[in-house]
């Protein structure tokens, strides 16, 4: 029910996920990340504690196999799950349990992961892949031109109705956390008109929260 992008900037060592789903609120249940640690996406049948479980073993410095197999080992149901991981220094695993549903597919480029269920096809994995490789920017750009490609390869068998984009950087909160619960539209479209709305007013904000006394004004009413 769900296809995702976990992918690395390799100039700006920024990590992030884009994800789409069938179901309601992705972005609420499966991607995680952990500033100067690394990426996890937990889909299919998720199991939403095993993103902060695996993050955990890496933060401890467990190497990315042994961490996804640690964190899977605490899951009496891991065959139903499907999980891709990625650290800071571009590596790459990923799980699809024997009861992932439909077609399926998880495969490691060039500092990303990219993996779905309920696919139409292989090659929407195949897609992702190649378009966050081949495109260039800023590292949401690329996570979403990535998504996108692969809903233009076939995406899910049935419509897509949630999205969602999450990327950190050095602060322990994530610079980039935008969300499309539900639309019968197209959520990543939806997803790239937010990143194109927030993206111009990003910088500001991680300056508001480091340094106030340099924050650009708010621009709202009484902020004069």
């Amino acid at each position: 029910m769900t296809l995702s992008i976990v992918g690395r900037c390799a100039q700006t060592g920024q990590m992030g996920i884009a994800i789409s789903s069938s179901s309601i609120a992705v972005g609420a249940r499966c991607p995680w990340l952990r500033s100067n640690v690394g990426a996890v996406s937990t889909q299919n049948i998720t199991l939403p504690a095993l993103g902060p479980r695996i993050l955990d073993r890496l933060q401890q410095g467990d190497a990315i196999e042994a961490a996804l197999k640690a964190g899977l080992g605490t899951d009496d149901y891991h065959m139903y799950r499907q999980v891709t991981v990625l650290t800071t220094d571009g590596k790459s695993a990923f799980y699809s349990g024997e009861k992932t549903l439909g077609i399926n597919h998880a495969l490691s480029g060039e500092n990303c992961v990219a993996a779905g269920n309920m696919l139409a096809n292989q090659e929407v994995i195949v897609a992702m892949v190649n378009a966050f490789e081949q495109q260039s920017g800023h590292l949401a750009d690329r996570l979403i031109a990535a998504l996108q490609a692969g809903l233009k390869a076939g995406g899910e068998a049935g419509p897509v109705h949630s999205a969602a984009l999450s990327i950190v950087d050095s602060p322990v909160w994530p610079i980039v956390d935008l969300r499309v619960d539900w639309t019968d539209a197209d959520p990543a479209d939806e997803l790239s008109k937010l990143w194109q709305a927030y993206k111009p007013q990003m910088q500001d904000y991680i300056t508001r929260a480091l340094d106030p006394r340099r924050a650009p004004g708010y621009g709202v009413p009484g902020d004069e």
